[in-house]
């Protein structure tokens, strides 16, 4: 697992997950940040150190997979988790595009959070 000093950064737009993976992950000690959009994490405060995202996969705008490739174009190899509560084909297919990134399906355990954590690649 990561360092517990680690930073993570949940990307999602249900209120809900954000709170309870905010929650999850400081009781972890971890640090935690949250964004409701994927332009949101774009346009936060430069200085915000990130050491892992937690993204979901269908964000309103930019999509957790344009977010992955906004983020390679910009040299930002930050590791990602991608999240999503669809299992339909399309959904699959642009993951699997995106590359090597672990992908969890709501809902899912801590113990399957935290393991994708540690074996997020960085970007």
């Amino acid at each position: 697992m990561m360092s517990a000093i680690a930073i993570i950064a949940v990307i999602d737009d249900d209120d809900s997950v954000r709170e309870s993976l905010r929650q999850l992950l400081r009781a972890a000690d971890f640090g935690a940040l949250t964004y409701p959009s994927a332009e949101a994490y774009l346009n936060r405060t430069p200085t915000d150190r990130v050491d892992c995202l937690i993204v979901d996969v269908n964000l309103p705008g930019m999509s957790g997979v344009g977010l992955v490739h906004a983020l390679a174009a910009c040299g930002d190899t930050t590791p990602v988790v991608l999240i999503t509560a669809r299992d339909d084909a399309a959904t699959l297919e642009l993951v699997r595009r995106a590359g090597r990134i672990p992908l969890l399906r709501k809902p899912f355990s801590e113990e399957e959070l935290f393991d994708a954590i540690a074996r997020a690649p960085s970007a």
